[in-house]
């Protein structure tokens, strides 16, 4: 999702008229993409390697935009093999939307299949601050130490419930595949929380935040104050700009009734 800055362009008008609407605006804007560090060009063995975790957790890669870091390469490994890589992302789901990184030949492989170069300015910046392993959180999967902490049994209908005990940095993207997740630390903007049961957050929820990621129109999301970049239930969604002003900061839930996502205080 996008954290949207102040500065925008007005929609351009045709012909010079000036009582023309507008049809567009042009807005700058900040993405937390996911990124694949090229290690090797082995792509059969990419391909062994990346599917199994997929295949753990298909809803959260599913459509998902994906950035190739190309930097851990050398510059003599000038044939990256895009057409193949990008086709093996494309296979599982994902979306390659451009590299990171690389020699000017890379890159310009990278260009002839329409990848876009990304800059490489915020390197100067700690990893930290930029990039966090995606943890996905599996029925019956060992969990990060202090990170997360299975309670089966305590969700509807006896599914598993993970609980999230330390704030959720930007970047991080967190799973919890066949129950509810429950957060009691902040979750900063540009972080992605999901759930295929309920998700409760005892902070400040901001990011992007999916309940009923399989379908399950009766999950729910609550949370004690309302600052999401997105919400979301078995498919249903509204963005940061469709919340009324009156509920941000709020306590609320969020729910599914009758196919319209509902926003309502607590």
């Amino acid at each position: 999702m996008a954290a949207e800055r102040t500065s925008s362009f007005a929609g351009l008008q045709s012909g010079g008229l000036s009582d023309t609407l507008p049809m567009f605006e042009l807005k700058a804007a900040a993405f937390t993409l996911p990124v694949i560090r090229l290690l090797g060009l082995d792509m059969d063995a990419v391909e062994t390697q990346l599917a199994p975790k997929v295949e753990q957790a298909p809803g959260f890669f599913r459509n998902t935009p994906v950035v190739i870091d190309l930097a851990e390469l050398s510059e003599s490994d000038a044939d990256v093999g895009f057409p193949q890589l990008v086709g093996l992302l494309r296979g599982l789901g994902m979306i390659p939307v451009g590299v990171r990184g690389g020699s000017p030949r890379q890159n310009e492989a990278a260009k002839a299949m329409e990848l876009a170069i990304l800059g490489e300015a915020t390197k100067a910046r700690p990893r930290e601050a930029l990039e966090t392993d995606i943890v996905p959180v599996e029925r019956g999967a060992a969990a990060p130490p202090s990170r997360a902490k299975k309670q089966a049994g305590n969700g509807s209908g006896g599914r598993v419930s993970t609980l999230i005990d330390r704030p959720v940095r930007s970047g991080q993207r967190i799973y919890a595949a066949g129950g509810d997740l429950t957060v009691v630390a902040p979750v900063s903007s540009g972080a992605e929380l999901m759930a295929d049961g309920n998700i409760h957050i005892y902070g400040t929820m901001r990011g992007r935040v999916i309940a009923g990621l399989k379908g399950d129109a009766a999950a729910r999301i609550f949370c004690r104050d309302l600052q999401a970049e997105l919400v979301s239930v078995a498919g249903h969604y509204r963005v940061s700009e469709n919340i009324p002003a009156e509920l941000k900061g709020k306590q609320v839930q969020v729910f599914l009734d009758h196919e319209v996502l509902r926003i309502e205080p607590l």
